[in-house]
């Protein structure tokens, strides 16, 4: 569970994620003991199991598919305390674990590579709401190292990767369908189509021709960079391509979660609020661009689009901003040539 918004993350599914190599099965070993085995799309090797060690205590491991080692287990010790051990999959390690002190409080342990080691203890007022920053900043963390090895992939292949984010029903996947479509003989392009559940966007995305893979979140509002990092193999793109990243929609949560964009892309319709900006202002800080679609609407409708675009610029003054529609091509080219000048930008 995502312990920023208290998503369930930890759910997602990765549709052909390690297509060529994926590999799982159980057996039981020579212990007795049953083991679940899975390779990973990342490269590495996904492995978890249970087990009851020579102490009588049950153990999981889990070794993660981004190339580190992830290990989580929950024990008694011999004090009689119950502590739970998590090793990060990522370039450092982080650890975790909860116990009952000799006090009676409750302590919560993690040690980070990036800040040594965040104490806490679960007592009443002030001390919960430190706990929960700790374990914000674990959480971020561990996402940004994630990111930060993202972004160094796609710079090295040239890759121009651009988050695209809105809330839901903004038109988000149509214009991907339209714009990859118009694309498709410009410039090579795929796409990492995050939605709770179904594989219905990838499908339309498909259909353009365009390679896709469908992140499934489950219970989780976000996409975040492990998740990009585990989908990126099975989308096999050529260097220099455009990596659309069709986040979930959601105008908070995306918004605190680095994926290791080139650009950050906020779609918001004509159909939503002129508020927009002054209600989720973190999201409108950090876009890079402001895509306003189906604005073929706009005589069906009482949208007061100066307002929108006065609102987002209290929020970034220097937000640009792109009008289009889907549906009847305006604004497309705009919008073409600004992803050209990144990419040309990104690969020099």
């Amino acid at each position: 569970m995502c312990g920023v918004c208290g998503c369930g993350g930890a759910e997602a599914r990765i549709e052909g994620a390690g297509a060529a190599h994926a590999h799982e099965h159980e057996h039981v070993g020579a212990d007795g003991k049953v083991y679940r085995h899975s390779r990973a799309a990342a490269g590495g090797h996904a492995h978890e199991h249970e087990h009851v060690g020579a102490d009588g205590k049950t153990h999981r491991h889990s070794h993660a598919a981004a190339g580190g080692h992830a290990h989580e287990h929950e024990h008694v010790g011999a004090d009689g305390k119950a502590h739970r051990h998590s090793h990060a999959a990522a370039a450092g390690d982080v650890h975790e674990h909860v116990h009952v002190g000799a006090d009676g409080k409750a302590y919560r342990h993690s040690h980070s590579p990036a800040d040594g080691h965040a104490h806490g203890h679960a007592a009443p007022g002030e001390v919960r709401g430190a706990r929960i920053l700790a374990v914000e900043r674990d959480i971020l963390d561990k996402n940004n190292r994630f990111a930060a090895l993202n972004r160094r992939l796609f710079r090295a292949t040239g890759t121009l990767a651009l988050n695209l984010v809105s809330s839901p029903g903004s038109g988000k996947t149509t214009l991907l369908v339209r714009s990859l479509t118009d694309l498709r003989r410009r410039m090579p392009a795929g796409v990492i189509e995050g939605d709770q559940q179904t594989s219905l966007d990838a499908d339309r995305i498909r259909a353009t021709g365009a390679p896709a893979v469908q992140v499934n979140t489950g219970k989780g509002c976000h996409l975040d960079a492990a998740m990009v990092a585990e989908a990126l193999p099975a989308l096999d793109l050529p260097d220099g391509a455009v990596l659309f990243i069709e986040n979930v929609g959601n105008l908070v949560c995306p918004a605190g979660f680095d994926l290791g964009e080139g650009a950050r892309v906020l779609v918001c319709s004509v159909t939503e609020g002129e508020d927009k900006p002054l209600k989720y202002p973190d999201m409108f800080a950090s876009a890079d661009l402001l895509l306003v679609s189906k604005v073929d609407l706009l005589p069906h409708l009482s949208f007061d689009l100066p307002r929108l675009l006065e609102n987002a610029r209290r929020i970034r003054p220097d937000l640009p901003a792109i009008e289009v529609s889907a549906t009847t091509g305006q604004g497309l080219e705009e919008w073409y040539a600004w992803i050209a000048a990144r990419r040309a930008a990104l690969t020099g």
